[in-house]
């Protein structure tokens, strides 16, 4: 279906409104052979608060932005090659419920559909693309992702040290290879991590002690995947902000 579908003027079309939708600012999507295979708004959870953030998968990537007006524009386009995807279901817990995990070797997140029925849709097509993906290429699926980053809300200490509470001078900060919420002085080294950036990024001390150590490599997870607590910020609490993730702490 989606061979007969590649090179169709619907696609095409299709593919071409989502660019639009995207404006100037956004990467070009029209490349043969590529497929638009479905779309929809997804709770994803970022550092502060779950946001609302407008997602379509193409049989070769994932894109999504912030909705700045409903089904017309989008901005802050991001764009993720399935090849390098893995997803893992949460269980449900609280106001977050029907989720999953996106994990790459770049960046990793929650995502939370409205219903069971569309979290079970969404991870069997994206299922099956990176499965056709891999098949096609002759590759393995990637068992290298970035951590999935602690909310802000799961942590009014830090959870390195236990000892520093976090206020607004004694801001948080986040390892980039355990995803956990830190103070200032847990986190004052840096290490290169090239699957995330081609400089040394922010980590906190157990992680460097470990990388530095040789007992870690740099693509090695320090935590389990499975994201266990969900903060209780509200769903409906939704802005057009920058992912939160993507800042500097």
């Amino acid at each position: 279906m989606v061979d007969r579908l590649a090179n169709s003027e619907a696609n095409t079309r299709r593919i071409s409104i989502v660019e639009n939708c995207f404006g100037a600012a956004g990467q070009p999507l029209t490349i043969p052979g590529r497929v638009l295979i479905g779309e929809g708004v997804l709770t994803k959870l970022c550092r502060k608060k779950p946001k609302a953030r407008q997602f379509f998968l193409f049989n070769d990537i994932l894109v999504y932005g912030n909705i700045v007006i409903q089904k017309k524009k989008y901005n802050k386009q991001h764009i993720i090659p399935l090849e390098n995807v893995t997803i893992d279901s949460i269980q449900d817990e609280g106001d977050l419920r029907n989720g999953w995990l996106i994990k790459t070797p770049t960046k990793s997140f929650a995502v939370y559909a409205a219903t069971a029925t569309e979290k079970s849709e969404w991870m069997n097509h994206i299922n099956k693309c990176v499965s056709d993906l891999l098949s096609k290429s002759g590759k393995t699926p990637s068992n290298e992702h970035a951590a999935v980053w602690v909310p802000d809300s799961e942590a009014t200490v830090c959870m390195r040290c236990q000892k520093a509470k976090f206020t607004p001078v004694n801001r948080r900060h986040h390892c980039r290879k355990c995803g956990f919420v830190v103070c200032g002085p847990c986190s004052e080294k840096r290490f290169l991590l090239p699957s995330q950036s081609s400089k040394p990024v922010r980590i906190c001390d157990f992680c460097y002690d470990l990388l530095s150590t040789g007992e870690m490599s740099a693509s090695q997870s320090t935590r389990s995947d499975s994201y266990c607590q969900s903060p209780k910020s509200s769903l409906n609490d939704v802005s057009d902000d920058d992912d939160d993730e993507d800042s500097s702490d």
